[in-house]
């Protein structure tokens, strides 16, 4: 089984930043692509920045600019700089991991339980 912990939300004021982190454990051969994902209350949730295993990234266009995702694959970590927050960035933000356990196994997609990022104007 594969744990996702993500770490860092918080209360912030326009203007601030923060710096989201998850941390992948249990049974892991290899993870290829990475995510953070977000969810606005009454709002589906939506892609915010994505980044493979060799570093190509890609960012909704709302936060483009704004975030940068990156991650350390000796860590199993992905993290996620916020700057210039926005109250419409006020959202639970999960983490995504597509992790293969062994050699032969394809990749399967686990999730975080999502840690919540609160930009107060």
């Amino acid at each position: 089984q594969v744990q996702l912990v993500e770490s860092g939300g918080g209360l912030v004021q326009a203007g601030g930043s923060l710096r989201l982190a998850c941390a992948a454990s249990g049974s892991i051969f290899s993870i290829g692509a990475m995510g953070w994902y977000r969810q606005a209350p009454g709002k589906q949730r939506e892609l915010v920045a994505a980044i493979t295993s060799r570093g190509s990234t890609n960012y909704a266009d709302s936060v483009k600019g704004r975030f940068t995702i990156s991650r350390d694959n000796a860590k199993n970590t992905v993290y996620l700089l916020m700057n210039s927050l926005k109250p419409e960035d006020t959202a639970v933000y999960y983490c995504n991991a597509e992790v293969m356990s062994s050699w032969k196994t394809p990749g399967v997609d686990y999730w975080g339980k999502g840690t919540l990022v609160t930009v107060s104007s």
